[in-house]
């Protein structure tokens, strides 16, 4: 793509300041690291990261039939979400196939936030627009209008809370995981209003503020100063997907797509396949016949399973699984792992070579590397003492 084409995040000239190797994604310019990779990623686990995710798309769907209209139109429950809440879903197509993953958060009774991936944008608010069609709600998107930054890591609730204004540090602590909530941050000596969520995507602690495109600068800033100290640094997308690999968190276009249906990628639990009318039918939802059908399968055609390489040499997305010196499965994500320090990967493999323990291979560049299934996910944070 040309790159003169790709859309700019609201950050774009702040990357710029501090250096950042900008790369085309999904469209965009983005930060692909600003120091290195290691670096980035070492500080999200020992204290935080900042990350722009402007790039990400932001889609409301409110009325009085707007939770109905996403319990057809997604695979999960989202009328039974609570207000001030989220939950992780997906889009599917009538076969079972993932259109995209999704976070929906449920900002009032009749008010829903649909966070899509970037590459996926166009296609979910396509499908949300058809999809809602006879129920009483409006679909629009707020992409556009919507900058969006996330701090990860141990000191991420120290880092936030320190430019929250007034009460609302304590609404900040005090938020649970996959909630949200509107805050006031002071930047600047002024007010920004921010709806701060405590979801992310790299196996740590953290809050995702969704703020207007106009302060994101001056937010960014106001992080970076309140966390310098606590040992905050700007993170881009090489760290973020390391980092979602060890937590054992699927990327669409790898883990995820259009020929793999949630059961595949072991996420067959967030198919709300119970739900029901309020005479309590079976509630009709795109996809469901056939991952009722998929689910009901006791022998699947393939299993998403994680791998701990025994070497040094890593496995990367599109190697060959080998056992007995045949194909028995594709990698999908592989990187170093720099916290465990020892290769890792996931991958889609027969189901009678999936179980723990089980001793594979990957053909990496020709050579075949020995490899175990391991549960997933690699890495989880420190419980708090």
């Amino acid at each position: 793509m040309n790159p003169m084409a790709e859309q700019l995040s609201p950050l774009h000239d702040e990357h710029v300041a501090l250096g950042a190797a900008l790369t085309g994604f999904a469209g965009w310019q983005m930060p692909l690291r600003y120091s290195s990779d290691l670096a980035e990623h070492r500080a999200v686990r020992a204290a935080a990261g900042l990350f722009d995710l402007s790039h990400m798309g932001e889609i409301e769907v409110r009325g009085p039939g707007a939770g109905a209209a996403l319990d057809y139109a997604l695979i999960g429950n989202l009328s039974a979400v609570a207000i001030g809440r989220a939950k992780y879903s997906m889009l599917c197509a009538e076969d079972g196939g993932v259109l995209d993953d999704l976070v929906v958060y449920r900002l009032a009774a009749e008010r829903f936030l649909v966070v899509a991936n970037a590459s996926n944008v166009d296609v979910v608010l396509g499908e949300l627009v058809a999809r809602a069609r006879g129920f009483d709600a409006v679909v629009e998107d707020q992409s556009a209008d919507t900058a969006l930054i996330a701090v990860q890591g141990p000191q991420a609730v120290e880092i936030v809370t320190g430019i929250a204004a007034g009460g609302d540090a304590k609404v900040l602590r005090g938020l649970r995981y996959y909630a949200a909530a509107p805050v006031v941050l002071e930047v600047d000596g002024r007010p920004v209003r921010a709806l701060a969520a405590r979801t992310g995507y790299t196996g740590e602690d953290g809050f995702e503020l969704f703020v207007p495109p106009a302060d994101a600068g001056a937010v960014w800033r106001a992080l970076l100063t309140a966390g310098g100290p606590l040992g905050l640094i700007p993170a881009g997308l090489s760290a973020r997907d390391s980092l979602r690999l060890e937590a054992g968190m699927p990327l669409y276009g790898n883990e995820l797509d259009e020929t793999t249906t949630p059961h595949d990628a072991g996420l067959g639990r967030v198919v709300a396949l119970g739900k029901t009318t309020a005479d309590g039918a079976p509630l009709p939802f795109v996809g469901r016949a056939a991952l009722a059908a998929r689910a009901a399968q006791s022998a699947p055609g393939r299993t998403l399973v994680g791998l701990r390489g025994l070497g040094r040499r890593p496995a990367r997305a599109g190697c060959a699984v080998m056992a007995d010196g045949a194909v028995v499965g594709r990698v999908t994500s592989g990187a170093p792992s720099p916290t465990l320090g020892y290769p890792i990967a996931m991958a889609y493999v027969a189901p009678d070579r999936a179980a723990a323990g089980a001793e594979l291979g990957v053909d990496v560049r020709g050579r075949v590397e020995p490899v175990v299934v391991v549960p997933l996910p690699f890495y989880r944070r420190p419980s708090k003492a």
